[in-house]
């Protein structure tokens, strides 16, 4: 509570309140941002701050405050800062997350580039030659494994989990209306390793899921053993007829052409002989 012996001091700053209102219109983008006074703090001695409430959309909550100062027997108020500043139940943004932990699966384009992550649990250290030529020529020739790291286990069962569950998996709907599944498909490509028990990759270019890691039990419709089932027509079956000798082939018979009669030609008609004959 202020003293009756400051009050006469402490009036100058909570008094200015159409001084505050004016700094807050010259920051806002407009005076109509600014709308009706909400009160005064004093923050500390000879310094106090006025709240207006936020009249711009998509700030709900939010409000201007505006500080005030005075010098030692001053009785001019002076304008240190303004801010527009949230309260209570204020819209506000989600918590800010790092750009590494923003990116969703999906995200990287062309010309982007994902942090390094030296203690990523997906990955494990390469194999490093040891001088033994049997390890060396397993691990390096025929396992790949000469990569300064390579999958871990959770890394391998996270791509297993993935996979299997996406849409190359078992439960896809294509995979479902197939009659074949990929195993019996010979434009299938077998994984190495420990993947290889349950995936593959499809090679079929008239395959939607060609160039992409597929499910053993997975399927499409352009498998390489399948074939469709013969239908009939449903135009009515066309009727034959052998128009030489008559023969009756379907449901019409057409008897074969006749040459037309010809009639002999009439007999000239008897004339009166002439006289001297």
């Amino acid at each position: 509570m202020i003293s009756a012996k400051r009050a006469p001091k402490e009036i100058v700053l909570t008094g200015a309140v159409e001084l505050a209102r004016a700094a807050a219109s010259e920051v806002a983008d407009s005076p109509s941002d600014v709308g009706e006074h909400l009160g005064v703090t004093h923050e500390g001695e000879r310094l106090a701050s006025h709240h207006f409430a936020a009249e711009m959309r998509g700030y709900p909550g939010w409000h201007w405050v505006v500080t005030l100062a005075r010098v030692p027997r001053g009785r001019t108020a002076t304008v240190c800062e303004v801010e527009l500043i949230p309260g209570d139940g204020a819209l506000l943004a989600p918590a800010w997350l790092p750009w590494s932990q923003r990116l969703q699966p999906g995200d990287v384009g062309p010309g982007d580039v994902l942090p390094f992550k030296p203690d990523d649990p997906r990955l494990v250290p390469g194999w490093k030659p040891s001088g033994d030529p049997a390890q060396d020529e397993v691990a390096i020739d025929e396992l790949a494994l000469a990569r300064a790291r390579v999958l871990s286990p959770i890394g391998r069962e996270e791509a297993a989990r993935r996979w299997y569950a996406g849409s190359q998996g078992p439960t896809a709907p294509g995979a479902i209306a197939s009659t074949d599944n990929c195993l019996t498909c010979g434009f299938l490509i077998p994984l190495q390793g420990s993947l290889g028990q349950l995936f593959g990759v499809c090679a079929n270019e008239w395959s939607p899921n060609d160039g992409r890691v597929v499910a053993l039990n997975h399927g499409c419709g352009a498998h390489s053993e399948s074939d469709i089932e013969p239908t009939s027509s449903g135009w009515p079956a066309a009727s034959v007829v052998d128009e030489i000798a008559g023969e009756h082939v379907s449901d019409i018979i057409i008897e074969p052409l006749s040459p037309p009669a010809v009639e002999p030609p009439p007999e000239p008609k008897a004339t009166p002989e002439s006289p001297g004959a």
